[in-house]
C-alpha cells in the first residue's frame, strides 16, 4: 500500500466576535474548552482587522457572533473571521448566529425589494462557512437560503418549561400575536396543554414597526394568556397585542420570546406596559441599564453547547428536541 496512513486526531476549537462575548463564555464553560484568543480592531477609517493567536490548521472551527447593534458591523467581523479561518487551513467551518441578522426580510412583499436573509446566507457560504447553527430563525424557510447543513435549535423548551412552573396551567392561553406564529404557538400548546388563541392585526407595509390590532381569535376572558413571539424588536407589536388581550378580559399576560431586540422605546413601553413578565433569553446582549424589574433572562448556552458536542462528535442536534429540531 502506498501512501502514508496516520490517527485521524480531531481538534475543536471556539471563536467569538465581540459582539457578544459574555455568551461565547458561557457556551465555551459548557464544553469545558477556551476561547481562541483573537486580536481584532477597526482602522480609522472603520475597517475591521482579525487575527487568531493560535494555529487553527485543521480544526472544527465553531465561530459565534449575535448579530446585535450595530448589525452590520459585526456581521462584517463574522465574516471576516470565518475567511480568516479559511485561509489558515481550518478543516470544517460552522457559523453560530444566535440572532440571524436580516432573516426578517426573507421574501418580497412587494416588488424591487430585496431577500437580504438569502443574501446573508450567501456570503456566509463565500467567505468560507462547511455549517449554520442558528437559534429561532424567524421562519424555516430560511434553511433552504444556506447552501450546506443548518442546525435550526429551538428555544421553545427553555422558555415553555419556565412558564409552566410558574403558572397555574389549568388558567393558561398560549396566544399567537399574528397568524405567522400560528405554528410555533401550538407547539407551545402542545407542550403545555393548553389552549391557543390568535391575535388578527394588520401592518402598514409603509411604515417599520407599526401595526393596527383588529381582534382576539378565542377565549382569553379570566385567563393567564402567554404571547409567544420569535423577537421583541421596538415592542409595539407585543404592547398592543397585550392591551388587546387585557380589553378583552384577560386576567394576567406573560410575553414570552427568543431574541431580546430591544430597539429605541421597547423598554420603556414594556416597563410601562401591563404586562405582568417579558421572558427571553440571552441569544442578543442586554445591558444592564435595559434591563427591568419584568425581565426575566434565560440562557440558551447549555443548548448551544450540546448542539455543538453533537455536530462536532457526528451526533444528532435532532435529538436534543425531541426529533422535532
Amino acid at each position: 500500500m502506498t501512501g502514508l496512513k496516520v490517527t485521524p486526531e480531531r481538534k475543536l476549537m471556539l471563536f467569538t466576535g465581540r459582539a457578544h462575548p459574555e455568551l461565547a463564555k458561557e457556551v465555551a464553560s459548557e464544553l469545558g474548552a477556551d476561547l481562541v484568543p483573537t486580536k481584532a480592531f477597526e482602522f480609522a477609517n472603520g475597517e475591521i482587522y482579525v487575527r487568531f493567536e493560535e494555529s487553527v490548521r485543521g480544526s472544527d472551527a465553531f465561530v459565534i457572533q449575535s448579530h446585535t447593534a450595530p448589525i452590520n458591523t459585526w456581521i462584517m467581523e463574522q465574516l471576516i473571521m470565518i475567511d480568516a479561518l479559511k485561509r489558515a487551513s481550518a478543516k470544517r467551518i460552522t457559523v453560530i448566529v444566535p440572532f440571524y441578522g436580516y432573516a426578517r426580510q426573507d421574501k418580497k412583499h412587494r416588488g424591487r425589494e430585496p431577500i437580504s436573509a438569502r443574501l446573508m446566507a450567501d456570503l456566509f457560504k463565500t467567505a468560507g462557512a462547511d455549517r449554520l447553527m442558528a437559534v429561532d430563525l424567524h421562519t424555516s424557510q430560511i434553511q433552504g437560503f444556506f447552501d450546506g447543513p443548518v442546525d435550526h435549535l429551538f428555544a421553545l423548551p427553555l422558555l415553555a418549561d419556565h412558564v409552566g412552573k410558574r403558572v397555574d396551567r389549568e388558567r393558561l392561553t398560549i396566544v399567537s400575536p399574528d397568524a405567522g406564529r400560528v405554528r410555533v404557538a401550538d407547539q407551545w400548546t402542545d407542550r403545555l396543554g393548553a389552549p391557543l388563541a390568535i391575535i388578527h392585526k394588520r401592518r402598514d407595509p409603509n411604515i417599520a414597526n407599526e401595526v393596527t390590532v383588529h381582534e382576539v381569535v378565542g377565549d382569553v376572558k379570566g385567563r393567564t394568556c402567554v404571547l409567544v413571539d420569535d423577537m421583541i424588536d421596538t415592542g409595539g407589536t407585543i404592547c398592543a397585542a397585550a392591551d388587546a388581550l387585557y380589553d378583552n378580559g384577560a386576567a394576567d399576560v406573560i410575553v414570552a420570546a427568543t431574541h431580546a431586540v430591544l430597539s429605541g422605546p421597547a423598554v420603556d413601553r414594556l416597563k410601562n406596559s401591563r404586562i405582568s413578565e417579558v421572558i427571553v433569553t440571552n441569544s442578543l446582549p442586554i445591558e444592564e441599564e435595559r434591563q427591568f424589574d419584568k425581565l426575566t433572562i434565560l440562557s440558551i448556552a447549555p443548548m448551544v453547547g450540546r448542539a455543538i458536542r453533537e455536530v462536532f462528535e457526528d451526533g444528532s442536534v435532532t435529538g436534543l428536541f425531541d426529533g422535532h429540531g
